[in-house]
């Protein structure tokens, strides 16, 4: 696995290749609050910009900025319940708690998009002029930059410890950048051509929206429970078949995935004539190796064959 100069600047420790998967999690962590420490400060330059010349769209999208502080924190909520361990009520874990973060920022988001789109449809029909002046050109264009790095930061980190709610999360700082972007090609543009800012917001909003709704479906599925994919089976049976020859027709596969926790059951089929013990040595190493290899808590269903 590798990592960028600033994966590594966000969290040193990932060095220690034992350490690594803790070391992810972290820096997931780290990202939410540096993610609503910045928010907060882009918003008072955001809302200044837009104040001073009375636009409303730039205080709109100030706003929007903060709103991301707030789904930032969605996520170090979810990280910070993922993060418990099992209890008696709980047995498998808090896992899940990062797909509801999710898909509460997934919600908000798509609010944010049709927002987003009805506003540029608005700005494109009442064909709203307005006259920037260089201090808010020159904040939207930083603002914009940054936000953008926010979003790669935690989309690459959501996307290698595999966080739903972290690359969400940068889905959302990606809008903003977007907005703010649509914000500046209408201050050096806009006088020019009237229709770009309405006609850019559209298609920026309908991005959105598609990608959001691409995020929503599969935690959505996750929520709801998966079939294994055929990849996985097909790790599963060469792993079995190069270890335990004589067991045959790997079967019957349920998954069930809880964050970092992922608990799978399936059935196997061994000779009929095989005493119980042998039998239940073979599976006890089966569960072994596959926690080993692939980090899954497997429970295993054994069927006779003549």
């Amino acid at each position: 696995m590798a990592f960028t100069y600033y994966e590594i600047f966000l969290y040193p420790v990932y060095m220690s290749k034992r350490n690594m998967g803790k070391s992810l999690r972290k820096a997931g962590y780290i990202m939410a609050w540096f993610s609503v420490i910045i928010n907060f400060i882009i918003f008072a330059f955001k809302f200044l910009a837009g104040y001073k010349i009375s636009s409303i769209a730039m205080v709109a999208d100030a706003w929007h900025t903060l709103s991301d502080s707030f789904t930032s924190f969605i996520v170090i909520i979810g990280f910070w319940i993922a993060s418990k361990p099992a209890d008696e009520k709980h047995p498998f874990g808090h896992g899940r708690a990062e797909s509801i973060a999710s898909l509460i920022i997934g919600i908000f988001l798509s609010i944010v998009a049709f927002n987003f789109l009805k506003d540029s449809i608005i700005r494109l029909h009442s064909r709203i002029w307005i006259e920037y002046s260089t201090f808010s050109i020159i904040i939207f264009s930083i603002t914009t930059v940054i936000k953008e790095i926010l979003a790669n930061f935690s989309i690459r980190i959501g996307r290698k410890i595999n966080s739903p709610s972290l690359i969400t999360d940068g889905w959302h700082h990606r809008s903003d950048a977007l907005a703010s972007l649509l914000i500046v090609v209408g201050a050096l543009f806009g006088n020019y051509f009237w229709w770009m800012d309405g006609v850019m917001g559209i298609g920026v909003s309908i991005f959105i929206l598609y990608i959001t709704y691409d995020i929503l479906k599969k935690v959505v599925s996750l929520l709801l429970g998966e079939e294994p994919c055929p990849l996985l089976k097909k790790q599963i049976e060469e792993i079995i078949n190069e270890n335990f020859p004589f067991v045959s027709n790997v079967h019957h596969f349920h998954i069930h995935r809880y964050g970092d926790h992922v608990e799978l059951t399936f059935h196997i089929m061994l000779p009929s004539d095989m005493k119980l013990k042998e039998a239940h040595d073979i599976v006890v190493n089966i569960e072994n190796i596959l926690k080993k290899e692939m980090n899954i808590e497997s429970t295993i269903h054994m069927d006779p064959v003549d």
